[in-house]
């Protein structure tokens, strides 16, 4: 007979803390402590406005909403009263967070879109902002009074009177950009179908930057593009009558204390417009990723010829990748041209792309909420985050306060240390410290988490 050895395992200890803290994040009572404390930042951020400090409370309060160990209807319960009623609050009496919110919107639908076909397609593209220019120009040419200008030379357009065409077909051009991008993803997808790595990262890179000198030249002899010059004014959408009323202003101006004009309740209707957009590109990526073409990708993405050998249409997902992925920036990039009513080549350089594709890389590749964090990240470090340190950094400069601990005046710092100027350096070093401490980013998907920790687990 075999004798069966029972070993004692040692017990577990927690630490009390910890059991408290996790007790409370799954009590019903949290959801309530959460909600007040955004309610109560909510409150400092409309009295401070400029105050970074409450800001970063406030981000943290969208982050404590996001981590929630709660049912989902709930959570999304939450971040639609955030979305749809605190920020325009807080909008109301500073502009600049609708500013914000439709600079996170835009950017986030474009990391959503290169993640389906960096993320869950594997297959790398440098030139991802070609579809965003492409949807801006397809509005730009036809929503302004380019067409009338197409036999003069650029720089020196005639002077007409009204639009050729009515503001309001910008909602038949949103359809319109959204195919136009997509035809031109799947025009970049059927040549480099046999490419991978970094050859088709080459090729990509080349489509960005032929995308972009063509709308710095299509100048001469038709006048396209305007050249480098840009083509401004761009029309808006018609907005109903009740929000341009003069007793609906009055009263948004005596609740806000300062004069509301049209261009704030353009502000509002643009970012309930990208809010709209990203919301649906979600929703469509969600779907996206769960169902059989989800699955092919994937099956691409770790081994072409083991997924051909399995019958996965290669030709056909790989098309289906840059279709979609393009198609979600093609309808932001028509947006974007209405917002700005202007577009030049500049905005649609390498540059962006790269920003793009640094905000799925730290916000974890395949990761629908890590796209979207990470573009939050991006975007907040570029616009907010270090011109506001570089506004803080010049006042400082023009009194006579000193340094801490060092004793010199602020007004002997040298200009070049201006955080804005270091923009690059930032992001630089924040991918650095991300790939050596958490390569899988921010909130990586499941499936890249376990790829990247299999080694630790063995």
């Amino acid at each position: 007979m075999t004798e069966t050895r029972t070993e004692t395992q040692p017990a577990i200890r927690r630490n009390p803390l910890s059991t408290l803290f996790v007790r409370l994040t799954h009590s019903p009572i949290w959801p309530v402590l959460v909600l007040a404390y955004v309610a109560v930042v909510t409150y400092q951020v409309t009295e401070a406005p400029r105050s970074l400090f409450w800001r970063l409370l406030f981000l943290t309060g969208l982050l404590l909403i996001f981590a929630m160990p709660q049912r989902l209807w709930l959570k999304l319960t939450y971040a639609g009263v955030v979305a749809l009623i605190l920020v325009p609050l807080i909008g109301i009496s500073n502009p600049f967070f609708l500013e914000l919110g439709f600079q996170i919107c835009a950017f986030a639908t474009l990391a959503l879109g290169l993640n389906i076909v960096v993320g869950f397609a594997g297959l790398l593209d440098l030139g991802y902002i070609a579809f965003y220019a492409v949807g801006a120009y397809a509005w730009a040419f036809f929503g302004s009074q380019q067409l009338w200008n197409l036999h003069t030379v650029a720089g020196t357009a005639q002077a007409h009177v009204g639009f050729p065409l009515n503001p309001n077909w910008f909602w038949v051009f949103l359809i319109l950009g959204t195919c136009a991008a997509a035809f031109m993803g799947i025009a970049l997808g059927t040549p480099v179908l046999r490419l991978r790595g970094d050859y088709l990262a080459i090729v990509t890179l080349g489509f960005g930057e032929v995308i972009r000198v063509l709308a710095s030249n299509l100048s001469k002899p038709i006048n396209l593009t305007n050249g480098p010059q840009g083509i401004t004014p761009i029309q808006r959408p018609d907005l109903p009558l009740v929000l341009i009323s003069p007793e609906f202003l009055g009263t948004l101006t005596e609740f806000a204390g300062r004069v509301i004009g049209l261009g704030d309740i353009y502000a509002f209707f643009f970012y309930l417009l990208a809010l709209a957009i990203l919301v649906v590109t979600i929703t469509i990526a969600r779907r996206l990723e769960n169902s059989k073409l989800g699955r092919a990708w994937t099956a691409i993405r770790e081994d072409e010829v083991a997924a051909i050998a399995m019958g996965i249409p290669l030709v056909k997902s790989k098309l289906a990748a840059f279709a979609i992925g393009a198609s979600f920036s093609g309808a932001m990039g028509v947006v974007f041209a209405a917002n700005r009513t202007f577009v030049s080549p500049e905005t649609f350089s390498l540059t962006s792309s790269i920003s793009v594709l640094v905000m799925v890389i730290l916000g974890g590749l395949g990761s629908i909420p890590g796209a979207v964090v990470g573009a939050a990240v991006v975007t907040l470090l570029n616009i907010d985050f270090l011109q506001t340190l570089s506004l803080e950094l010049s006042r400082l400069r023009q009194g006579a306060e000193l340094m801490p601990i060092i004793g010199i005046p602020w007004s002997e710092l040298p200009s070049q240390l201006d955080p804005a100027r270091y923009q690059r350096l930032v992001f630089g070093v924040i991918l650095v410290l991300m790939m050596i401490f958490r390569p899988e980013g921010i909130i990586p998907s499941q499936r890249r988490k376990l790829e990247i920790h299999e080694h630790e687990e063995g």
